[in-house]
């Protein structure tokens, strides 16, 4: 979980593998048509795969897991079907109640990925989140290798990164944080 790589392609997923990334998330918005065919060969990447938003999609992938947002319905189907479980949060309640194997929380910082999205956690908060649940937290929002390390200080188990998802330097500081732990 060091590491998630959010993708839209095949390439990208392979470049992000080769850059340091534990975990490929396939996010791709449109239909699950779209989301499906933009999926396939990622199971033969031979790492965590991860499909966001659609449980559907992801058993037809063969993927280890499915990550849904808060209002996104499924979470007992890919249970049931013995999928991991990922739930976005963007506040400490959302965090506490989640039901979820990990959680991907944020946004840390403002990134234009997420410009709709609930203002910037920053660390305090993402630390506070840390302590308070017994799954891992990826952090996300804003993420690249000169501040991977504070999120994973504060007490991440990893990060998720877009912009960043092919930047080998970002595994580097994941690492050399964790090793100080």
């Amino acid at each position: 979980m060091r590491v998630h790589a959010l993708v839209e392609d095949l390439e990208t997923a392979g470049r992000a593998i080769v850059a340091g990334a534990t975990v490929v998330q396939l996010r791709v918005k449109g239909s699950a048509e779209q989301l499906i065919a933009a999926g396939r060969g990622f199971r033969a990447l031979g790492t965590t795969f991860v499909v966001n938003d659609d449980v559907d999609a992801a058993l037809e992938l063969g993927a280890d897991g499915v990550h849904l947002g808060q209002a996104d319905e499924g979470a007992a189907r890919a249970r049931a079907r013995g999928l991991v479980l990922g739930r976005s949060a963007t506040t400490f309640a959302e965090a506490v109640d989640a039901d979820a194997d990990y959680l991907g929380v944020g946004p840390i910082w403002a990134t234009p990925s997420k410009s709709d999205a609930a203002p910037a956690l920053g660390l305090v908060e993402l630390e506070r989140i840390c302590r308070a649940v017994s799954i891992p937290v990826i952090a996300i929002g804003g993420v690249d290798a000169s501040n991977a390390g504070d999120c994973i200080r504060a007490g991440a188990a990893g990060v998720a990164v877009i912009r960043a998802a092919t930047e080998p330097g970002v595994r580097e500081a994941v690492d050399e944080a964790l090793g100080a732990r």
